[in-house]
């Protein structure tokens, strides 16, 4: 009997009925996770109920616990716990580690006074404090904080950490990576933050299951000196030294650097270069998109970047078929460019509209977002080309991603890691509504009304 999945791609808990659906196998030396996976099932560290995903923080800690020289961490953001006492007991038995934040998640929470904060860190604060309550008594005492506090903990066991301050600067554009190096051999690294948001959900949230994320594992000492080349610009001599650390556009700038592992090729780029260095990752992601022979699945948080929908553009004339499943937030915003392939225009607040900006004449027939709990996002950035290539990393296709922050971009030429991809971007399919949705209807209403046609921004 053939397996029914009950609300499988749905970001509510599933259940299974019937045999479980064949496991995929995997090329050597690599492993891929997704947290909402309708073939695997977990705990949720928030409610304790069973739902469908991989366990992405205990795969995490697993492979933490499995070293024995280095960790090094650069992640825009890391607030679990649980990562940082992994880290911490890979100290204590003599582990050199080492931690990249993104200067806006550097300092611990805890030490921080909510009345002080702008809008957004103050919901950010409340959201940590209560995931720190861990009795639930509506109270979250001072060692509960403390406990809670990733980046206090860390501190207090004197890891090492530094931000993109670090350089002398207020910061780059985005210390946006998100990927580890263990023991000069294993990369980990996709699109997930290290935060309960990003890997399980939000508090006080009992629908919610996190935002859509996928982690990527590979084996190789070859691809780990690559890592390891880009975290020592960033590392400098460490915090509180002579201020070498270097990131965004200070970096030295590197085009795409070729790894091997064993049948795979796996292409590498670091961002930002200036918008002159034809080596940039726009550049990239235009290249592979242009090889694309039948089909180019996408499955993307933000797409912002009109050089990409005309090359789209281009590819649809010659018959390709284009699939795109993109977050329902930011696909709706006037500058995105899944509006374009929907052949509509949204002026902004100001009914401007962005310079440049070419909607297709014909609206494409595969464009959806996908449903999702209240406050959870589509985080992934990926894309299967032809069922044999797949792009990820943590690069949103934006310019900001491409000229600004700092960056992974991968490029991995490998069939059989494409069907993994490609099932979940089925999963998220399935439940997509596709088109014009009324959410994107009543914003174009709301505009039309207020701006007529709008004006083009000069």
């Amino acid at each position: 009997m053939a397996a029914a999945l009950l609300c499988s791609g749905c970001s509510q808990a599933g259940s299974v009925v019937g045999e479980s659906p064949a496991r995929l196998a995997m090329p050597e030396a690599i492993d891929v996770v997704f947290n909402h996976n309708a073939t695997s099932r977990y705990r949720s560290p928030l409610t304790g109920d069973w739902r469908n995903g991989d366990d992405l923080e205990q795969w995490l800690i697993a492979a933490i616990a499995a070293a024995n020289e280095e960790v090094l961490v650069a992640v825009q953001e890391l607030s679990l716990p649980r990562i940082a006492q992994a880290l911490i007991a890979a100290k204590q038995r003599g582990v050199l580690v080492q931690v990249i934040l993104e200067n806006n998640y550097s300092p611990a929470w805890s030490e921080q006074r909510p009345s002080r904060l702008n809008q957004r860190k103050r919901k950010r604060w409340h959201q940590l404090n209560q995931l720190a309550d861990r009795d639930g008594d509506g109270t979250t005492s001072p060692e509960e904080a403390f406990r809670g506090d990733a980046v206090a903990l860390l501190k207090a066991a004197h890891i090492p950490l530094l931000d993109d301050t670090e350089d002398g600067s207020r910061g780059s554009g985005l210390m946006h990576h998100k990927f580890l190096v263990i023991d000069q051999t294993s990369v980990i690294t996709g699109s997930a933050n290290l935060t309960s948001s990003g890997l399980h959900g939000d508090a006080g949230r009992p629908s919610s299951r996190g935002n859509v994320n996928h982690l990527i594992q590979f084996n190789s000492p070859g691809l780990a000196s690559v890592f390891r080349q880009e975290f020592a610009q960033m590392w400098g001599d460490g915090p509180g030294g002579e201020q070498d650390s270097r990131f965004g556009l200070q970096k030295a700038r590197e085009s795409v650097q070729t790894v091997q592992i064993g049948d795979v090729q796996v292409d590498v780029l670091f961002s930002p270069h200036p918008k002159r260095d034809g080596n940039h990752g726009l550049n990239l992601l235009a290249k592979q998109l242009r090889t694309a022979r039948k089909r180019v699945d996408m499955a993307l948080f933000v797409f912002s970047a009109q050089h990409l929908t005309n090359v789209l553009r281009e590819q649809i004339k010659q018959g390709v078929e284009i699939r795109l499943v993109a977050d329902p937030g930011f696909g709706s915003r006037p500058f995105s460019e899944v509006l374009d392939l929907l052949g509509v225009t949204l002026p902004d607040h100001t009914c401007e509209v962005e310079a440049g900006n070419q909607p297709l004449d014909q609206p494409v027939q595969g464009i959806g977002t996908p449903r999702l709990a209240r406050g959870d996002k589509l985080h992934h950035k990926f894309a299967v080309i032809d069922n044999r290539t797949v792009i990820t990393g943590s690069f949103n296709w934006s310019p900001s991603a491409a000229h600004t922050n700092d960056e992974t971009l991968l490029v991995i030429h490998s069939p059989q890691l494409a069907k993994h991809f490609t099932r979940e971007m089925y999963r998220l399919w399935d439940t997509a509504e596709l088109g014009i949705t009324p959410h994107i209807q009543r914003k174009l209403d709301r505009q039309q009304i207020r701006c007529g046609d709008g004006e083009e921004r000069r």
